[in-house]
């Protein structure tokens, strides 16, 4: 029986996609990666949404690890996650490096 496991590479690619599948999150990633750090009512304040709904956005790209928050009471602020981030941007570079097709024509 082959080994269907998938690459502790795969699973963060996915994982990173994941987190990034909401225009919300690449918006809040983008305005993030401008900041060297920010508060979360900045945030809000940048986005047409509730505040619930930048809540849940940010806590999935925090579950993902692309960004990271601190609590300084009574207020929350956040960053990227550099290493992460980095990772992320490697590990996606890699993935789209490879050709769409092994040979010319091979799709039409």
């Amino acid at each position: 029986m082959a080994n269907k496991d998938y690459t502790i590479k795969q699973e963060l690619v996915a994982r990173f996609a994941k987190a990034m599948g909401h225009p919300a999150r690449i918006a809040i990633l983008q305005f993030l990666a401008k900041q060297d750090t920010c508060y979360f009512g900045d945030i809000h304040e940048e986005l047409p949404i509730a505040k619930a709904t930048v809540s849940q956005h940010l806590k999935e790209l925090k579950e993902a690890g692309l960004i990271q928050g601190e609590v300084e009471a009574p207020k929350v602020r956040y960053c990227i996650n550099r290493d992460n981030w980095q990772l992320a941007r490697g590990l996606f570079g890699e993935f789209f490096d490879h050709p769409a097709c092994k040979k010319e024509g091979c799709c039409e």
